[in-house]
């Protein structure tokens, strides 16, 4: 499953690799960009960061306390 942002010129998708089960590293953030080259804001049209375990749970924490406190800004 992925997430379309900014008008749906940027797809990010999030899966655990299971090629690479054997790295620390293997959950992979995929971010896929489309468009005119002047309207990118990464440089490849792809490009894949790979997370262990403790840092996606550590990501996903920050994300969620972000949203709680723009959910709570909002009210």
């Amino acid at each position: 499953m992925a997430l379309e942002l900014l008008n749906g010129s940027l797809v990010v998708n999030i899966f655990y690799d299971p090629r690479d089960k054997e790295y620390e590293d293997n959950i992979c953030i995929c971010l896929k960009e489309c468009g005119p080259d002047e309207e990118k804001i990464l440089y490849a049209d792809e490009t894949n960061i790979f997370l262990s375990a403790e840092e996606a749970r550590a990501l996903a924490d920050l994300l969620r306390d972000a949203a709680d406190k723009s959910s709570h800004a909002t009210r």
